[in-house]
């Protein structure tokens, strides 16, 4: 058996490189690119606790247009890149992460978005009733050098609703900010039958997909 030779010399210096690298990273700022509360409350929950992880939130509004013959895949993270890469350029400081993310509902290859008035939220609720509809929900990280973002896609089932039941709940207020005019963590969770895929990327932000980036970006 070979025996190594410890040198204290290099040992340190190795350490030392560690310690840099480490200290490097851990002063990297995250940054939230969203006004959104749900998304927020959805990435404090990744802290799991600590005290050491917190983040900085900002709005970035960008052009949300869709591009003629854009797949609704495509769409999404396009968005969400460009809400990370527009938070960036907001942020103005140097060693930050920032995150990006964007959700829209699908129904029969048609991209349902925020409900432009009631009638339009009245039109999407019908259409979403006693249907299954995609939700896509992409998310990216940016630090100025390097681009991730994932994408993930859930099916919802809603259950029959009558008229009654879409106009209490347009009534509310609560669908007109909200993709597909529902959101699945308020009362409209009234409507959902079943989901296959994650819970929380319907919220806004799937949990475990963007723990796995911000590990990628050692910002976890």
């Amino acid at each position: 058996m070979a025996l190594g030779i410890f040198d204290p010399q290099t040992s340190a210096s190795g350490l030392q490189g560690k310690m840099m690298q480490r200290d490097k990273v851990e002063s990297r700022s995250l940054v939230l690119a969203s006004a959104s509360p749900r998304r927020k409350e959805l990435l404090a929950q990744l802290g799991l606790g600590n005290t050491q992880f917190s983040f900085d939130v900002l709005s970035a509004d960008i052009d949300e247009t869709h591009q003629q013959g854009e797949q609704a895949a495509d769409y999404v993270v396009r968005l969400a890149i460009e809400k990370a890469q527009a938070g960036l350029t907001l942020y103005g400081k140097r060693e930050a992460v920032v995150l990006g993310s964007d959700t829209i509902v699908v129904l029969d290859g048609q991209i349902l978005g925020k409900p432009k008035d009631e009638a339009d939220a009245h039109h999407m609720l019908r259409q979403l009733s006693h249907r299954q509809h995609s939700v896509m929900t992409a998310v990216a990280l940016t630090d100025g050098q390097q681009t991730l973002s994932t994408l993930v896609e859930t099916q919802v089932q809603f259950c029959q609703l009558s008229e009654q039941d879409i106009f209490n709940y347009i009534a509310t207020a609560e669908p007109m900010d909200k993709a597909g005019a529902y959101g699945i963590q308020g009362l409209g969770g009234c409507f959902v039958q079943r989901i296959e895929g994650s819970y929380s990327a319907v919220v806004g932000l799937p949990l475990v997909e963007t723990k796995m980036l911000l590990a990628q970006m050692q910002i976890l």
